[in-house]
């Protein structure tokens, strides 16, 4: 494919393929403090497009440049329509996994829509099977549009999309306010939706509204230890208690994988994209550390 590469000021980009990704800050910020150690990595990519430059890939770098005062970028201009720019921002981004399958579905939704593909035609070009264009597509039809902005904005994720969609839209809002209300887990979502898909009736349907912290703390046998719902604690307290479980189970899985020796293999490129996240795990640590020893000082002062 030609292409050509060349410096460009951040202000000149066009935006309009960003409507169909999700903002997520966390994800920002790791590109963020990766370009403020390393530089820019890998060029961005975009098309010529009436007299602006569309981008395609890399617009988290984008926006860690603007925050971090970068006033441009390099970037890899090709030569494609938009309909090729739209696959190719799916393709882009399938090796490092940085698409959501709510964000693959919103690309293809348009490219069913806009330039009046049928789901083979989708299935094609992308390389993927029709059932995994079909799943994608799902995501979209199959959620309440109040639903989905939440999605855009990243309040909610892909997996909280994948439960919410096994209800009726008019159900959905309910079951999203308890998930942001209670911060849940994809695995605690699906949890919580199997219980209000199996209540007997609405009144049931609105006591595990009105009260999810049962269903959502009853015991649950996992690797380390089994985890239950205390009822010497409130709901807050079961969830603190939950919170810092996952963390052990994750802290425990993660030390496994950087003690192992298959972190020799990393290629340097690899590391620039990986490593900054330990920054991140790094200053959380010190924070927790330091909330609950100022915790424990305040209690034992009462």
């Amino acid at each position: 494919m030609h292409y050509q590469i060349k410096e460009i000021q951040t202000g000149e980009f066009d935006l309009s393929l960003g409507t169909m990704r999700i903002v997520n800050m966390s994800r920002i910020l790791q590109v963020e403090k990766s370009m403020r150690l390393h530089g820019q990595l890998q060029p961005v990519v975009a098309r010529v497009h009436e007299g602006g430059f569309q981008l395609i890939d890399g617009f988290k770098r984008l926006y860690a440049c603007e925050n971090l005062l970068i006033e441009s970028l390099q970037c890899r201009l090709l030569a494609v329509d938009e309909d090729q720019a739209k696959i190719l921002l799916l393709s882009y981004n399938w090796s490092n996994r940085s698409l959501e399958p709510y964000e693959e579905g919103l690309v293809l939704q348009d490219l069913l829509q806009t330039h009046d593909m049928a789901q083979k035609e989708l299935s094609r070009l992308t390389g993927k099977s029709t059932s995994w264009v079909s799943r994608r597509l799902s995501l979209i039809g199959r959620l309440d549009e109040e639903i989905c902005s939440d999605i855009r904005m990243g309040i909610l994720t892909s997996s909280h999309a994948r439960a919410l969609m096994r209800l009726p839209r008019g159900n959905q809002l309910a079951v999203a306010r308890v998930i942001c209300s209670f911060n849940l887990t994809s695995r605690q979502s699906d949890r919580f939706v199997d219980a209000y898909l199996e209540a007997e009736d609405e009144q049931s349907q609105q006591l595990l509204l009105d009260n999810p912290e049962k269903v959502l703390y009853r015991p649950v046998v996992n690797d380390l230890q089994e985890q239950v719902y205390d009822p010497r604690l409130s709901g807050y307290g079961n969830q603190l208690a939950t919170a810092m479980h996952e963390i052990i189970t994750g802290m425990q899985e993660l030390l496994k994988l950087l003690e192992s020796p298959r972190v020799k293999s990393l290629h340097y490129s690899e590391q620039a994209l990986v490593f900054p996240a330990g920054e991140i795990i790094h200053d959380g640590a010190l924070r927790v550390k330091q909330t609950i020893e100022h915790l424990q000082t305040q209690t034992n002062k009462i």
